[in-house]
């Protein structure tokens, strides 16, 4: 059984810092692209992040100065961490595991950016 657990998400200052993790099971993840998307009340799924089995990363360009995804094989784990976060980041932070023809879904963690 495929478990992407999304967790680090939470209520934050303008200007804060949070660290978002995806802890995987079910999947060989050292082969899988790892991605973070974002949805906001109203507004469509957006990638926010991606950083493949071999370790490129590409971070979307509204956060590519604040954003940074990465991944730890041994631990099975994917990460975002953000920064100088602005209230437009609010959203549902959610991870995605991907394979050609494959992809699988976390079931999201709540970032508020709020003062």
């Amino acid at each position: 059984q495929v478990q992407l657990v999304e967790s680090g998400g939470g209520l934050v200052q303008p200007g804060g810092s949070l660290r978002l993790s995806c802890a995987a099971s079910g999947i060989n993840f050292r082969l899988y692209t790892m991605g973070w998307y974002r949805q906001a009340p109203g507004q469509a799924r957006e990638l926010v992040a991606y950083i493949t089995g071999g370790g490129k990363a590409v971070v979307a360009d509204p956060v590519k100065d604040r954003f940074t995804i990465s991944r730890d094989n041994a631990k099975n784990t994917a990460y975002l961490q953000m920064n100088s976060l602005k209230s437009e980041d609010t959203a549902v932070y959610l991870c995605n595991a991907q394979l050609p023809g494959t992809a699988y879904w976390g079931q999201g963690t709540q970032v508020t950016v709020s003062s």
